[in-house]
């Protein structure tokens, strides 16, 4: 019997999702005859059940484009944004899963998207997800397609900002994207030779950061860069922003949790632009020049590193195995 199989993309962008779109349909159709189609935008497009039919000229010529054929959106199937209101779309979602008479839902994302998959597997559908970030923060998984595209990016853009640094003696303090795991500034700041290297596991010492710059003025090195997540924090606002996590996650009712979360969207909110408080309080500790540069989406877009096309590529045929296997 013929199987018939649904992808979506879901979350922010990556590279590489074309590739492992290409990569499923392709093994599907050549070596097991399946019926694929794609949703569009997301999780949204699955409960609105737009199709597009996935066949061998949907699949051509993608495999080096960056972005999502298909869209993506980072609606909820349970927070679903319909008719001006927040509402559970689950059953909405599995009606068109069982309309489409589909065998597996392939949903290509992050780990907000493995968490609405689950939701879905816990409803009787047959999910399987493919691990795409460039955060490279999927739970269980080594490497996400997207991270090496992206981790290029990021150390080209640290190489290039070290000759007008050290032209006009000055810091220039990078934003990676990144707000809760540093792979990517890790990655990127030791590939690219920044001097600091500021994640959201470690929270930092300003002071230790300012001695660290003035110490490479003392050695007559007069210009520095600094490689910071853009979820890196100081240790007493890291601190703050645990602890209001810790309430949120230990209230005991819906109005303790209210003011609980509150609470964390004041601290949050008092953080957010903390990459530009970082230069400042730099500049004025070390009476050095300082600029920012935040990269930002240029880390998300563009034609996926051969890295992350072989890895969606057979990310996606695996996925198309496992179908057949019924696993």
């Amino acid at each position: 019997m013929t199987k018939h199989i649904g992808i979506l993309t879901s979350g922010g962008d990556s590279p590489g999702l074309n590739a492992a779109i290409r990569g499923v349909g392709k093994a599907a159709q050549k070596y097991y005859s399946m019926q694929v189609i794609g949703f569009k935008d997301g999780f949204r497009g699955l409960m609105e059940n737009r199709i597009v039919r996935l066949d061998g000229e949907a699949l051509s010529g993608i495999l080096t484009l960056g972005g999502t054929i298909l869209g993506t959106s980072r609606d909820k199937p349970h927070r679903m944004p319909v008719g001006g209101k927040i509402r559970d779309m689950t059953d909405v979602i599995v009606e068109n899963y069982n309309a489409n008479h589909l065998d597996a839902l392939v949903c290509l994302g992050g780990g907000g998207t493995q968490k609405n998959a689950l939701r879905l597997k816990q409803k009787g559908l047959n999910v399987i997800t493919l691990p795409k970030t460039i955060d490279n923060d999927v739970a269980y998984t080594d490497v996400t397609f997207g991270f090496d595209t992206a981790l290029g990016i990021a150390t080209e853009a640290i190489d290039r900002l070290h000759s007008t640094a050290h032209s006009h003696h000055r810091i220039i303090v990078v934003e990676i994207m990144g707000h809760r795991a540093g792979w990517l500034a890790l990655g990127a700041g030791i590939a690219g030779g920044a001097d600091v290297i500021l994640i959201p596991e470690i929270p930092y010492n300003l002071e230790y950061v300012a001695d660290a710059i003035r110490e490479r003025v003392r050695g007559g090195k007069r210009f520095s860069i600094v490689a910071v997540a853009e979820g890196a924090l100081p240790i007493d606002a890291a601190r703050k922003i645990t602890a209001a996590e810790a309430k949120k996650q230990q209230a005991a009712n819906k109005d303790e949790k209210k003011v609980a979360k509150e609470e964390l969207v004041v601290l949050e909110t008092l953080h957010a632009n903390h990459t530009m408080q970082l230069a400042k309080q730099l500049e004025e500790m070390t009476g050095q020049e300082t600029r920012v540069t935040i990269l930002g989406h240029l880390q998300r877009g563009g034609a996926p590193s051969a890295a992350d096309r072989l890895l969606a590529t057979r990310l996606g045929s695996a996925c198309a195995d496992l179908i057949n296997e019924e696993v």
